[in-house]
């Protein structure tokens, strides 16, 4: 298995010579600087290929191995293959990152939001701080901040006292951050920042779509795009939604097990896989996370390993240390590392830990919110500490 890590850009926090000391020798990165919609260009990925990979003297190359993400425009949700200059421009996207040899590319179809979080510092008994979805906060801001037509009819009686029993006791500022978190995108995000008039606009765009008509759209976008990485070796890696449920009324298509299934049944081919992400599949606790790895195994590409903790009755959550939580890593990594032996060395697992804590040093420096580099290291040392006990070296 070949260790990944998520890097933004020339402009990041974490420096490529830091990346270097964490162990890490696959970078995962994109080209967020590119407006979502218009297609990449070969130059602009060489550009960035070669900052990555022109190693100075006397230091660990590095590899740029998958792209997380292309973004797909909210018009391929909403139109699926009615949006052919979108799918066009994204099918030109993937023949440029093909062009330079990168072969595995990450995507989500998760409509209007991207990965949410209410929390980006919650503080954890050490004393660290990880990110956090807090389901009343969320209600609380759904309600009485977005104040979505129609939304307290998705919500219990219960529920929606609680969410405005948290609300009137919101500060202002606090109010502002849960805001700002969900309508102005997270780090590596493929949806756009919006404002609340805009985000209830988004929302109304929507109103025609529920889960099978967006599945229909994916498997549409999916028929499309597949012949083009087919004949290019690349292989599409789905990353789950997150939290795996729907938000905001909106449908999620890539939840479970049987939602991979479904997508796998209606385009076959090979180049169609999964980008596993443990913590978002985690959240729930109906996935069987080793099950859906021994299952899919040949259609994984790309793992995102870090584990979350589920509170109270399942609908809040929090990052957890990589090795606590409720994902079984051990159990996880011995079904990839079966996977891995079968494969031919260019084509292993490209693994990566995900969203660590702010702990040590990154306390007091600005960090990506999600990405800080000590906690993120911490994880990947622990995810190695298995695949050494598994009889796994991992390169």
């Amino acid at each position: 298995m070949r260790q990944g890590w998520r890097w933004f850009g020339p402009e990041a926090p974490v420096t490529l010579d830091e990346v270097r000391q964490t162990g890490a020798t696959n970078i995962v990165s994109s080209l967020h600087q590119v407006p979502i919609g218009r297609a990449w260009t070969e130059a602009e990925v060489r550009e960035r290929q070669a900052l990555i990979e022109t190693t100075p003297a006397g230091r660990t190359s590095l590899t740029w191995s998958v792209i997380e993400s292309i973004p797909i425009p909210d018009l391929v949700k909403r139109q699926g293959g009615k949006a052919k200059a979108e799918i066009e421009a994204w099918i030109a996207s993937l023949e440029a990152v093909a062009a330079c040899g990168i072969k595995i590319i990450c995507y989500n179809f998760m409509p209007v939001v991207d990965w949410t979080r209410t929390e980006l510092d919650y503080i954890t008994p050490t004393g660290a701080t990880a990110m956090r979805f807090d389901h009343e906060r969320f209600a609380a801001f759904d309600l009485f901040v977005l104040q979505r037509p129609g939304a307290e009819k998705e919500y219990s009686a219960e529920d929606v006292a609680r969410a405005r029993a948290v609300h009137e006791t919101m500060p202002e500022e606090e109010i502002a951050s849960i805001t700002s978190n969900i309508t102005s995108a997270l780090p590596g995000s493929t949806t756009e920042p919006l404002t609340i008039p805009g985000f209830r606009d988004r929302l109304l765009s929507y109103r025609d779509v529920d889960a099978k008509r967006l599945r229909q759209h994916l498997i549409e976008f999916l028929e499309a795009v597949t012949p083009a990485a087919e004949a290019r070796g690349v292989k599409l890696t789905l990353h789950p939604d997150d939290p795996p449920r729907p938000l905001f009324g909106l449908p999620r298509v890539a939840s479970t097990a049987d939602d991979y299934a479904a997508l796998f049944d209606a385009v076959s081919s090979e180049a169609n896989g999964m980008c596993y992400c443990t913590g978002s599949l985690g959240v729930r606790a109906d996935n069987d996370l080793p099950a859906i790895a021994r299952r899919f195994a040949s259609r994984i590409h790309f793992a995102h390993l870090r584990t979350t903790t589920r509170e109270g009755d399942g609908r809040s959550f929090h990052e957890s240390a990589h090795l606590e939580g409720d994902v079984d890593l051990v159990a996880v990594l011995r079904e990839l590392v079966a996977e891995d032996k079968r494969r031919a060395a260019e084509s292993t697992i490209v693994f990566r830990s995900d969203h660590g804590h702010r702990m040590l040093d990154d306390l007091s420096k600005t960090v990506t919110p999600g990405y800080p580099a000590i906690g993120r290291m911490r994880g990947l040392a622990e995810l190695r500490g298995i695949l050494h006990a598994l009889g796994a070296k991992p390169n």
